[in-house]
């Protein structure tokens, strides 16, 4: 049976336990794409995989990674949307049925038969090859590069459900996204910013600020990673802002309540640890506040992102590029919160 290099990890622990072993390919199912993977991008979602605060869909062993684009090597049987030798990218998934009420209505990241690549099995993008159901892969544009097609399904993506078609932002509203500098958070600027809108970026780092400003952000408040950020949001908006892309979840929960604006739509992206929040929901339904939540990247999406970022209307920003027997390094400066943009690892190179 062919072998590849890939990271397994056999249970929750530190990133210390992320290390190259040698694995079968992965077998394909009959409508599988089997990927050479060129580009991995490190995503807070492998993270908490790995530390283990997250566990819903989690099945051990497994190989992390959901950012994925390279070349087709191989296809299953009943896989007709793709040749040997194409370029591509994954959304998140590896799986979804295609015929469910979620499917038929592009809302896939809702499909109970969803499996999200990396969270389950030896199968994922921290490997050289990955099999990923056709229906979750597209075309990279030629004028693309895979490290960059890599990290659009997840960055761009996952922002963009949550702009344009979750908050359906509009011309002028005032647009706070907390988390700005992180992999995410700064092409949440950059959709929000060509969205026409107001941008509030949110910092814990004074050094990622001129990096969001040039992001497209209008103003940019830096505070305490512990501290309250709401009196520098009310500062540039007053009236408070119309939407809150939130990319960070509890640790920013009453902060992000204080600086929403009567009516105001908050969108949930994202959740880096386990925490809870208690609140009085007298202080959401009173001021007319909408809560909602955008849930990873449609094919849709994907294809729509590769557009934007074919077209330059949206950079994607990649920090620094690793070999897999590298992927612990990557966890620690992505855990460090001195990021920016993303790391990505390099498994095509864990042969040379």
């Amino acid at each position: 049976m062919p072998q590849m290099n890939a990271v397994v990890l056999q249970k929750a622990g530190p990133a210390s336990s992320l290390t190259v072993v040698e694995v079968p390919v992965p077998q394909l199912r009959p409508r599988d794409v089997l990927v050479r993977v060129d580009t991995c991008g490190v995503c807070f979602h492998d993270v908490v995989i790995r530390n283990g605060t997250m566990s819903r869909g989690v099945a051990w062993p497994l190989i992390p990674g959901h950012e994925v684009a390279g070349t087709v090597e191989a296809l299953g049987p009943q896989a007709c949307e793709f040749k040997i030798g194409d370029r591509v990218a994954s959304v998140q998934s590896r799986h979804v049925c295609g015929t469910c009420k979620y499917c038929r209505t592009d809302r896939q990241g809702f499909c109970g038969d969803r499996e999200v690549l990396g969270d389950a099995g030896l199968n994922g993008g921290y490997a050289e090859f990955v099999a990923i159901e056709e229906d979750n892969l597209a075309r990279v544009p030629d004028d693309v590069s895979l490290e960059q097609a890599a990290i659009t399904g997840c960055v761009v993506g996952t922002e963009l459900n949550a702009i344009r078609d979750v908050a359906k932002v509009q011309l002028g509203e005032r647009v706070m996204i907390t988390g700005a500098g992180g992999g995410v958070g700064i092409h949440g600027v950059q959709l929000a910013h060509a969205a026409g809108a107001h941008v509030i970026a949110v910092t814990t780092s004074p050094k990622k600020m001129d990096d969001l400003y040039a992001a497209g952000a209008h103003d940019v408040v830096c505070y305490d990673r512990d501290g309250d950020f709401s009196a520098g949001v009310r500062a540039v908006a007053p009236e408070g802002v119309d939407v809150a892309i939130d990319n960070v979840g509890s640790v920013a929960f009453n902060a992000i309540r204080k600086s929403l604006a009567t009516g105001g739509r908050w969108i949930l992206v994202g959740q880096l640890n386990g925490d809870f929040v208690r609140f009085n929901q007298a202080q959401m339904f009173h001021r007319g506040i909408s809560m909602l939540s955008a849930r990873s990247t449609t094919r849709r999406q994907l294809v729509d992102s590769l557009g934007l970022v074919q077209r330059g209307q949206v950079k994607p920003v990649i920090t620094g590029s690793l070999p897999l027997e590298k992927a612990s390094e990557a966890h620690e400066m992505l855990e460090s919160g001195k990021v920016t943009g993303r790391i990505v690892l390099k498994p095509g190179n864990s042969r040379q």
